[in-house]
């Protein structure tokens, strides 16, 4: 495992980390707690030291069973969670500094733990990162003891953009992957003069690029993949990163063209593709199995991709995707 700086928090988190939205099953399916602990334990194995959760995850389940794997380890890996989705409706007159602070206090009882390495804001609404009491309050629960450092993950490069004007914000989670380019043209060389940790996720396109999909493929009532793909429950852009499914589909079978030579499946190589960026400081990549885990950190190792493979993979977005998704986030 390689380890990269996260931003001005100067951690040294690995490259490859754990997505936890999905821990112990398929999304839909009930949390599996036996499952879970043995993804994160061979997540740790693997070198990771960087895990994500969320408070919405499984109503809290993520967190706390993070945190009691966590424990029962002797290597060093830090915890980041975020506040604020649960705040509904999601909307800017629902919000309030105090709600935040609560959220936060939740989370730490949730988890066990007296401070949260890396608390981040969960994609409030874009009018929030104009108002700096929501950022501001962040420095008192740090002088407090119960937080350390201060992310946000967004959805839009406007709202990474503007979050990164508040000192104290030293992480950014974006969607950056072969499906999203924007983030590595309209942020990335701000981000590295700010000294601001990128923290990649949604790596596959919620399994797009994995290559395993089909026009045959389906996925269950429950599963974001379903009910989600116009954003009828929340920002479409979580889902297969705002790509229409077919159309998906079709860049898809280009790519797998353009590294038909190369041994590695094509989700390695979508992982791999996100690391030929210095700025990023890790890929947060998701995982249902333990296998999954061994899998993903490969990415890590497997060779770089050359320039005409880059430079595919960009004429691939321009054809297949940028007229709909450029100009979206």
């Amino acid at each position: 495992m390689n380890y990269r700086k996260l931003g001005k928090s100067g951690l040294s988190i690995s490259e490859i980390s754990l997505g936890t939205w999905q821990v112990g099953g398929k999304w839909g399916e009930p949390f599996d707690q036996k499952n879970a602990e043995k993804i994160i334990h061979e997540a740790i194995d693997a070198g990771v030291n960087f895990i994500d959760t969320a408070d919405v995850y499984s109503e809290g389940l993520s967190e706390a069973t993070v945190a009691k794997v966590v424990k029962e380890r002797r290597e060093e890996v830090y915890l980041a969670t975020k506040c604020g989705r649960r705040i509904q409706p999601h909307i800017p007159s629902q919000f309030s500094p105090e709600k935040l602070v609560r959220m936060v206090e939740d989370s730490l009882r949730n988890m066990k733990v007296d401070t949260i390495d890396l608390i981040q804001l969960h994609c409030p609404p874009t009018e929030i990162y104009d108002r700096p009491e929501y950022f501001e309050i962040f420095d008192q629960l740090k002088q407090d003891g119960k937080i350390k450092h201060l992310g946000v993950s967004v959805e839009k490069v406007e709202e990474a953009r503007k979050a990164i004007s508040y000192p104290n914000v030293v992480s950014v989670q974006i969607i950056f992957n072969m499906f999203r380019l924007k983030p590595a043209e309209a942020f990335f060389s701000l981000a590295a003069e700010n000294d601001i940790g990128i923290i990649a996720r949604v790596p596959l396109a919620s399994g797009l690029l994995s290559g395993k999909m089909s026009e045959k493929t389906t996925f269950g009532k429950d599963d974001h993949r379903h009910f989600n793909r116009q954003g009828e429950a929340f920002d479409k852009g979580e889902t297969f990163s705002g790509v229409d499914f077919h159309q998906g589909l079709k860049a898809v079978d280009a790519l797998k063209e353009v590294f038909k030579t190369r041994k590695d499946s094509l989700a390695l190589m979508a992982l791999r593709w996100v690391l030929m960026f210095p700025e990023v400081s890790t890929v947060i990549a998701g995982a249902s199995s333990p296998e999954q885990v061994t899998e993903n950190v490969k990415a890590s190792e497997i060779p770089a991709l050359n320039a005409e493979e880059l430079q595919e993979v960009q004429h691939i977005y321009d054809q297949y995707l940028r007229a709909n998704i450029h100009k979206q986030w």
